[in-house]
C-alpha cells in the first residue's frame, strides 16, 4: 500500500523524543508524504523546521487554528499571511496550503466574531494565492457554507478535515467543488456512523486520508499516540466499507491529493 497522510500534527511536542523513528514506521507502512497544518505563528515555524529536515516527505499547511484566535489573533494572522506570501513570491518554504483554519464553537463561542473574521480572511488568502484549504470545523458548519459561499466560485478548493458528520452534512459540504472529506480513525471506533455514510453519499474520489495525529488513533491502536503509519487501519476500514480492494482506496485517495495539492 502507499498512501498519503493529509493532515498530522508531527511538529508538535509529543514527537520530540522520537520523530525520526515515526517517520521511518510511516515509509516502511507505505506512507508516502506527511502535511503537516500550523495552528498559530509558532508552530508556522516549527512546521517549517520539521519540513525542511524531511524534505519532499513533508509539506507544510500554515493558518491560524480557530482555537487559537484569542485578543492577539490580529498580529498573528498578519505575521501567518507574511509568511505565507514570501513563500508564494519566491516559491521558498513550499507551502501546499492555507491550513488549519475554520470554525469552532463546540467549547465556548467567546471569541466568536473574531473566529468568523479571521477565516474569511484566510479564505480570501486562498483565493489570493489559489492554495487550497484545510479546514477545522466543530459546531459551526452553517457559519462556515455562509462564508465558504461567498466565494464559492473563486475557491481553488481543499478539505473538510475529519468529517463525521451525516448525509446531509456530507452533502452541504461536497456542493463546494474541488472540496473533498479528511478520513481518519473515526471511521474505525465502534459507534461511528461513517461506515454507512460516506458509502451512501460520497464518491471515493471525494476522500483523502489523514490521522490528525497524535490525536484520535484507529482501531486497534485506539488509547494510544497516533501516528502516520496507522492509516493503514483507516485504508483497510474504507475498503470494507466501499466494497473494494485496499489498492483502490490508496491510489483513488492519491489521485485526489494530487490533484486538490498540485504536488507530483
Amino acid at each position: 500500500m502507499k498512501f498519503i497522510d493529509t493532515h498530522c500534527h508531527l511538529e508538535g511536542e509529543e514527537f520530540h523524543a522520537d520523530r525520526d523513528a515515526v517517520v521511518q514506521r510511516a515509509r516502511e507502512a507505505g506512507c508516502q508524504r506527511i502535511f503537516l497544518p500550523a495552528i498559530d505563528l509558532k508552530s508556522c515555524h516549527t512546521v517549517l523546521d520539521v519540513c525542511r529536515r524531511y524534505p519532499g516527505f513533508c509539506h507544510p499547511m500554515l493558518g491560524l487554528h480557530p482555537e487559537e484566535v484569542r485578543s492577539d489573533w490580529c498580529d498573528q494572522l498578519a505575521a501567518i499571511k507574511d509568511i505565507i506570501m514570501l513563500n508564494v513570491q519566491r516559491s521558498m518554504l513550499n507551502v501546499i496550503a492555507i491550513g488549519e483554519v475554520g470554525l469552532d464553537f463546540y467549547w465556548s463561542r467567546e471569541f466568536e466574531q473574531q473566529q468568523l473574521e479571521a477565516f474569511e480572511e484566510q479564505v480570501r488568502w486562498s483565493v489570493e494565492t489559489r492554495l487550497p484549504l484545510m479546514i477545522h470545523c466543530r459546531k459551526a458548519q452553517n457559519e462556515l457554507v455562509t462564508i465558504l459561499k461567498r466565494y464559492a466560485k473563486d475557491l481553488p478548493g481543499g478539505v473538510f478535515h475529519c468529517f463525521t458528520g451525516n448525509e446531509q452534512e456530507a452533502r452541504q459540504l461536497l456542493e463546494f467543488d474541488g472540496f473533498v472529506l479528511g478520513i481518519g480513525g473515526v471511521l474505525t471506533f465502534k459507534k461511528s456512523h461513517l461506515p454507512e455514510v460516506l458509502p451512501a453519499c460520497v464518491p471515493l474520489e471525494r476522500i483523502v486520508l489523514e490521522t490528525d495525529a497524535p490525536y484520535m488513533a484507529p482501531v486497534p491502536m485506539r488509547g494510544q499516540r497516533n501516528e502516520s503509519a496507522f492509516v493503514q487501519h483507516v485504508i483497510l476500514r474504507l475498503a470494507e466499507a466501499y466494497g473494494v480492494a485496499e489498492e483502490v482506496v490508496c491510489a483513488t485517495t492519491n489521485r485526489t491529493v494530487r490533484k486538490i495539492f498540485s504536488i507530483e
